[in-house]
């Protein structure tokens, strides 16, 4: 196994993928801006025993978040599993964020996504085989979150094109759409929506899907 990479690791969705993840013995590559954040996710992948690689990278940084995503391909093989949960969460009015601001949050929300589909899926199409998963939300659009909101509409879309793209090679691109803020112990604990993710790299090809919501019913 080569392992899985999740990129926007740290406490959350992030942490609790990587050690159910490394429940199942993979090696887990963290991919995180702060040091703050790969300590978080670490330590939740600790008690797994699982072998852990930790490495800071911003996602609006091309050069180090392929560097980071190439290092990961070296220590451990190309991915089985590439988990994309880098996302800019604020509220945000039509007209409170200027174009530049827009811009800004749309290089986290899908920039970062597409950099990283486009430097692992290639590999895992010519292998035939690997599973690249996005952290969705927003199912329907809300007005106070204008950069939320068009960021996941385009990772949805972005999923699309990578199952047109790389989906008859092998790759199973999907995303887990989650409604409701994450906490742990209510309807959207971390653990519980982490499942998904498992869940969704281990589906049989006939049995694909490509988005997964957890409503938290």
């Amino acid at each position: 196994m080569s392992g899985a990479v999740i990129v926007g690791a740290g406490p959350g969705i992030g942490a609790s993928v990587a050690r159910r993840f490394g429940q199942e013995g993979l090696p887990v590559t963290l991919v995180a801006r702060t040091e703050k954040s790969l300590r978080a996710a670490a330590d939740a992948v600790a008690p797994t025993g699982a072998e852990v690689l930790a490495l800071s990278a911003d996602v609006t940084d091309e050069d180090a978040l392929g560097a980071a995503l190439d290092a990961a391909s070296e220590a451990f093989g190309v991915p089985d599993a590439v988990v994309y949960n880098a996302a800019v969460i604020r509220p945000d009015a039509p007209g409170d964020l200027s174009a530049r601001g827009q811009l800004a949050a749309w290089a986290v929300n899908v920039g970062g996504a597409l950099t990283t589909a486009a430097r692992v899926a290639p590999a895992m199409a010519r292998r035939g085989s690997g599973s690249f998963i996005v952290t969705g939300g927003m199912p329907e659009p809300k007005a106070e979150y204008v950069s939320l909101s068009l960021g996941k509409a385009g990772v949805r879309t972005l999923v699309e094109l990578l199952d047109l793209r790389y989906g008859p090679s092998g790759v199973h691109a999907a995303s887990v759409t989650v409604t409701g803020a994450v906490a742990p112990g209510t309807d959207f604990d971390p653990d519980e929506i982490a499942e998904h993710y498992w869940r969704l790299h281990t589906q049989p090809r006939t049995a694909w899907q490509r988005e997964i919501v957890h409503t938290g019913r």
